[in-house]
């Protein structure tokens, strides 16, 4: 079966390959989220219990792996300048900061704890924003993290909740900001967020079909003037280039810092696009399904 194709267009025109990952024999991968680190290894965070992290080289070689029986419920991953890993656990409501071979250095957010925003605490569920009637404390089924240069952490608190969190870099709690609705810094599931280097706070707000820009301190700037289709994590490279999986119409875009759409590609059959990184050579790893397989890593590399 043919697993390579061509997408995007002009600059951004890439070389798809279903068949990255050379997955160990017996081993699932059920992707969640995808990142790199400083050597462009890929750290592939799935919600498979035994192999939660599985590290891979530029060519989809596998590298080694770690995590199992830490995670619940895989759903984001983000690699500081140091190279820690940072992975949220949706359903055990906590962040964590571990060394990138497994050594646990810190949690943000107490076990199981899950804050009152009026929806039902009793069940885990992917549609638990369409309860929230109040933003809460953290947390209640996180989704997404960033890092500033300082690093402060902010939490995208979203399936449950409608709040961004911000945290010094020892896990105190400094600030929250948002809640329910449509409005200007109000959320329909605020699923991912990254700073930008303007200092920014970009925020997916998924089920408004929106980016919402905000300062450090909760203050909305801007939405950006193109609606996207269900925006899930971002990806910021050091050109300033933004590439978002769009989750709910099953597509790739790229964009600019000021919102300015620069290609665009998906199907539907890609629905449930969820996680993105983009390496050094500015080749792609995207969490996506396809026509013949759950949700997995797909490399694009770049063409133009």
């Amino acid at each position: 079966m043919t697993t390579t194709k061509t997408v995007g267009s002009g600059k951004y025109t890439y070389t798809m390959d279903e068949n990255w990952a050379k997955i160990p024999e017996g081993w699932e991968m059920p992707a969640a989220a995808v990142f790199g680190d400083s050597k462009d290894r890929v750290y592939c965070f799935n919600r498979d219990a035994d192999h939660p992290i599985v590290i891979f080289d530029r060519e989809g070689n596998y590298v080694s792996s770690w995590g199992g029986g830490e995670i619940r419920f895989a759903h984001s991953i983000l690699l500081d300048k140091d190279d820690n890993v940072w992975l949220v656990d949706r359903d055990h409501c906590q962040v964590m900061k571990f060394t990138n071979d497994g050594k646990l250095l810190m949690t943000i957010g107490t076990k199981g704890f899950r804050s009152d925003t009026g929806a039902d605490n009793s069940v885990f569920s992917s549609n638990g924003y369409k309860e929230v009637v109040r933003g809460g404390d953290p947390f209640n089924l996180p989704a997404g993290i960033a890092l500033n240069d300082a690093g402060e952490v902010f939490i995208a608190d979203g399936y449950a909740n409608a709040r961004v969190h911000k945290f010094a870099p020892d896990g105190t709690h400094l600030l929250s900001w948002g809640g329910p609705g449509t409005g200007a810094g109000e959320f329909n599931l605020p699923h991912g967020v990254w700073i930008d280097r303007r200092g920014r706070v970009l925020v997916a707000d998924r089920e408004n079909d929106r980016v919402q820009v905000f300062t450090q301190n909760g203050e909305h700037i801007t939405t950006w003037p193109t609606k996207l289709i269900g925006p899930a994590l971002f990806c910021v490279d050091d050109e300033d280039i933004v590439y978002i999986p769009e989750h709910n119409g099953g597509f790739i875009s790229i964009w600019n810092l000021d919102g300015e759409r620069l290609a665009h590609w998906g199907e539907e059959i890609h629905r449930s696009c969820h996680g993105v990184w983009v390496d050094s050579h500015k080749d792609l790893y995207v969490v996506m399904p396809g026509e013949w397989r759950p949700r997995r890593v797909v490399k694009f590399t770049r063409q133009g």
